[in-house]
């Protein structure tokens, strides 16, 4: 990676391959009309911060290169030292799904990192908790408004008298009812319920909230249909029994999860989620390269580590089978990839919808831009499993775990797959954060966390304008995650109680 700026750290571009024929201005505020760099660049007009301008002369149709990567293709002429906006570039085919190379470059491992520890909650599967919380389950929406009142009524009346349980939290959402319930995709928001109760910050305590006449069923969350683990609200004589009846049961698995104690666990432990949201044109070049770095941190420490978002790595694709471990990783990868494509065709859209207004106000100008960016957080490990959304991870190292790009969708799947701990990075800002597991975010730019100085868990930034390296980044971000895991350290979306809903993806039909 190429940064060319003055002795005053003004101008400043920087420029990722040396295939490039474009850069990434870092420079706060922008840059005006008539800015000269040293190397002789000469703006021919302002170009906002984290925008590109052209490092040569591009023709009509030529390529334009970024990560060494064709991210599209001039629409115009484009004179060296232009602004290149979206309006300027053409969208490229996807890479096509016969051409991918797999297995083919798998990365070797890297030498184990040991020693590394945090304390943790076990629980009786072998799974490890960060957090001690008593989490409710519900089958149906239609008992989300009581669920709501009794959780309010257990945090005053009885959270109190367990304080080694950390929250209660109700699983609420919009399924159960109403839904083509053996439709075959019904698989995914089905099992992503059933799997987001056993999540390790929930410590293996089920508890389920049903009406009585939902198609879910109680019993298929339960463990084993135990009735002991369901309220059924169809048959209480009111109101007041049935948040009685919810208290009780509460109460039995809050003093089980108040026995419990952190403990030294490997770092082998963790499982964590990658993320990110609200990026811009910084994102692949700073807070995403600095969590691939400590994502390979953690695989060499024996972790999980999980990236996921299929549209923001769709465009990328080509670049990720080649590092699946086998034949049999490469082909899920693909599936996934398919899975997607045929899923967005059936609703008459494409993968260009990703990309938000905001995505392309912080520099990016289409979905290949961002995917090439965003794929950067899943390090240089090779890729070791695939999860269909809502699966549960069962390996250790990298996995991809396939969700929609949403921030809420993909946090409460990865829920469901087990993580124990998030990384979000985010360039224009979002204050969002998780109940179930403690969200840290990165920065991409100093002037967001700067601007954001009690949302932001880690300034990336400092990478762009060469106070410090990914590889400082990293290990500042593995060892974070560690204090976060332990509970020495508070991430700031729990510190203020930011915790976004659930939201399930469900592709198959409502009736």
């Amino acid at each position: 990676m190429t940064v060319e700026r003055s002795k005053t750290e003004m101008p400043l571009y920087i420029r990722v391959s040396p295939k490039d024929n474009i850069g990434v201005v870092v420079t706060t505020g922008g840059l005006p009309e008539g800015t000269v760099f040293p190397c002789g660049l000469k703006l021919h007009q302002r170009v906002p911060q984290g925008h590109k301008v052209a490092l040569a002369d591009i023709g009509q149709d030529e390529a334009i290169i970024r990560y060494g990567q064709v991210i599209g293709y001039a629409m115009r002429t484009i004179a060296r030292g232009s602004w290149i906006d979206e309006s300027q570039v053409s969208l490229p085919n996807p890479p096509r799904m016969e051409d991918l190379a797999i297995a083919t470059e798998v990365p070797e491992a890297l030498p184990p990192l040991e020693g590394y520890t945090f304390e943790g909650y076990q629980n009786e599967d072998g799974s490890v908790g960060t957090k001690n919380i008593l989490g409710i389950t519900t089958s149906v929406q239609c008992v989300a408004g009581v669920l709501q009142y009794a959780v309010k009524k257990i945090k005053e009346e009885l959270l109190p008298r367990f304080p080694n349980v950390e929250d209660v939290v109700a699983l609420t959402h919009t399924y159960g009812c109403g839904v083509a319930i053996n439709a075959p995709d019904a698989i995914i928001p089905i099992r992503t319920i059933h799997n987001l109760a056993r999540n390790p910050n929930f410590g293996g305590e089920l508890m389920v909230v049903g009406l009585g006449c939902e198609k879910l069923l109680p019993e298929r969350l339960a463990s084993d249909g135990a009735s002991d683990q369901i309220v059924t609200l169809q048959d209480s004589p009111g109101f007041i029994p049935m948040v009685k009846a919810i208290m009780a049961m509460a109460e039995e698995r809050l003093d089980k999860l108040n026995r419990r104690r952190r403990v030294t666990c490997p770092a082998s432990a963790l499982v964590v989620g990658l993320q990110c949201g609200g990026s811009d044109a910084f994102s692949g070049i700073t807070a995403n390269p600095a969590v691939g770095y400590a994502a390979d941190l953690l695989v060499r420490a024996g972790a999980t580590v999980m990236f996921s978002e299929v549209t923001e790595v769709r465009d990328a694709i080509h670049l990720l089978t080649p590092r699946a471990i086998n034949e049999n990783v490469g082909r899920a990868l693909i599936h996934e990839m398919q899975w997607y494509d045929d899923y967005l065709h059936n609703g008459r859209t494409d993968r260009s919808a990703n990309t938000t207004p905001g995505n392309k106000k912080g520099g990016l100008v289409n979905i290949v831009e961002k995917s090439l960016g965003s794929i950067v957080k899943s390090g240089t490990s090779p890729i070791v499993g695939v999860l269909s959304p809502g699966e549960r991870a069962v390996e250790k190292g990298l996995i991809f775990a396939a969700t929609p790009a949403s921030d809420f969708v993909c946090g409460t799947l990865q829920l469901a797959s087990g993580i124990n701990v998030q990384v979000f990075t985010t360039g224009r800002g979002t204050p969002y954060g998780l109940a179930a597991a403690p969200v840290i975010k990165v920065s991409t730019r100093n002037a967001l966390a700067e601007q954001w100085h009690d949302l932001i868990d880690l300034n990336a930034g400092t990478i762009a304008t060469g106070e410090a390296t990914i590889e400082e980044v990293g290990w500042e971000l593995f060892r974070l995650i560690l204090d976060v895991a332990s509970g020495t350290k508070k991430t700031w979306a729990d510190h203020w109680g930011l915790h976004n809903d659930l939201a399930l993806f469900n592709p198959a039909p409502v009736t």
